[in-house]
């Protein structure tokens, strides 16, 4: 039986603020862009949160729901700085340690002799060494699987944690609502509600060819996770899967065409980033992403291994002509291939 922790720290950016300025901790603090650069919040503490503020909540709109936000720059180099000396704890712990963010890890202490092998003193351990060497405070989740761990670290923030019992897990599994399985956004989650599956429990009563039918091949990850089930293994080797750049304009492009003056910028940019990247597979896909003066969004993408300025300007018209408003944000990436035998498409006629 393998022993997850995920551990989360809490309200990340802000709180480093806030301990490198104790003066900030009663007050409502977000870390993000300008409001006149059309910033977004990267993360804010759970004083703004009672006004309704979140991460990728437009920098204006938080200040019109909270005057008095106390609104920060970010510190990137201050924050890999601490995430650094975070991960320093986890690696006295685990030997199989999953970074997903500077602030996010899967740890598999199956094999730990720390803390007479408990998995749960474990992640109170290094929450207590977090909270003494780093002062900030983190949250975990204990369980057999990563997906059961992540959603458990969620259930006792701030500075708590939550354990799963593999006797309990089905239970508990059962009554999370759908949003909460891994893939599971608004649109599909609104989706799922409207066909009759509110909680994991009701999606169980879908058979698998019914799934597929509706979220193609999803829909195999959808019967596995409703269940419980997640073998995926904590690695500490994570290919890269996508490279890309975007930009939020200060005013918005009004047409197609002053998108395609801008797109030549971001694809000088991705072809710079590509060059400095070591060790990463091919491309396989090039893709546009845009958002929209109304904050709907969308993604274009296509085949390629070597896109240049024809495929980026058709997919760029592609997502353009969706909605053909004014235009606040622009991206270009790429997929890189998967090198896994199985995902590769053999010819009809392969002996």
């Amino acid at each position: 039986m393998r022993k997850i922790i995920h551990i989360d720290c809490d309200c990340f950016y802000a709180a480093v603020e806030m301990r490198d300025d104790p003066s900030l901790r009663e007050r409502p603090v977000a870390v993000g862009g300008r409001p006149e650069s059309r910033g977004v919040l990267s993360t804010c503490n759970y004083a703004a949160r009672k006004f309704g503020l979140h991460s990728a909540m437009a920098s204006s709109q938080a200040l019109k729901r909270c005057p008095d936000l106390v609104l920060l720059p970010p510190r990137f180099e201050v924050y890999r700085a601490v995430s650094r000396q975070i991960h320093g704890i986890y690696a006295d712990f685990a030997s199989l340690v999953e970074p997903l963010s500077l602030d996010e890890a899967y740890l598999d202490v199956s094999d730990s002799p720390h803390c007479q092998g408990s998995a749960t003193r474990i992640a109170g351990a290094i929450r207590d060494r977090i909270r003494s060497e780093v002062g900030i405070t983190a949250s975990a989740g204990i369980a057999a699987n990563k997906f059961i761990a992540k959603v458990a670290s969620d259930w006792n923030k701030p500075d708590g944690q939550f354990v799963v019992h593999p006797r309990d897990a089905d239970t508990f599994v059962a009554a999370l609502p759908v949003g909460k399985l891994f893939g599971v956004g608004k649109v599909t989650a609104a989706r799922l509600n409207e066909l009759g599956a509110r909680s994991c429990g009701d999606l169980r009563d879908w058979p698998l060819p019914k799934l597929i039918q509706h979220f193609g091949r999803f829909g195999h990850r959808l019967y596995e996770l409703c269940r419980g089930v997640d073998e995926r293994p904590v690695s500490n080797e994570q290919p890269r899967k996508s490279l890309s750049v975007e930009t939020t304009y200060v005013h918005d492009l009004p047409d197609l065409a002053s998108c395609l003056d801008e797109m030549h910028v971001l694809i000088t940019d991705l072809k710079a980033r590509l060059e400095r990247a070591h060790d990463v597979p091919l491309p396989y896909k090039a893709y546009v992403k845009i958002r929209f003066s109304d904050f709907s969004h969308t993604t274009v993408e296509c085949l390629s291994t070597a896109p240049g300025p024809d495929t980026w300007a058709r997919l760029l018209a592609e997502g353009f002509a969706r909605r053909s408003l004014p235009v606040r944000l622009l991206g270009v990436g790429v997929r890189f291939e998967e090198e896994r035998a199985e995902v590769r498409q053999l010819t009809l006629f392969t002996p």
